[in-house]
């Protein structure tokens, strides 16, 4: 992680809370979303990075590249994140479900999944 203050920031925007941090002989912080989702931060990441080493290079790594989240609407959970001053870096739609994906300040992807409707 870059920076814990900027990173804090922008998921608490998505409505995680802080719960700790930096803790740990491998320090981390933990932040919560209310739905249940936890996260926790690497913080003594190295030299900083301008590619996600998962998504952005041409070779691939081990490790998983995203996480996704499910929505009832995709055209109102993007308009919420528009309004919350963060890009949208992709959408898909395939076989009637839509995607779209936002990135951290870190460069890691977050995915909004409306299923297809039957």
């Amino acid at each position: 992680m870059k920076d814990l203050s900027v990173s804090r920031e922008f998921y608490e925007k998505l409505g995680f809370v802080f719960l700790a941090g930096p803790v740990g002989p491998k320090p981390i912080a933990i932040m919560e979303h209310p739905s249940g989702v936890n996260i926790n931060f690497i913080l003594n990441a190295g030299a900083e990075c301008t590619e996600n080493v998962i998504m952005d290079v041409p070779e691939k790594n081990t490790g998983y590249t995203h996480v996704a989240l499910e929505v009832t609407s995709s055209e109102s959970a993007k308009n919420s994140v528009k309004a919350l001053g963060i890009a949208i870096t992709g959408e898909v739609e395939f076989e009637g479900a839509k995607f779209f994906f936002i990135r951290d300040p870190d460069k890691n992807v977050i995915e909004f999944h409306e299923p297809a409707h039957s």
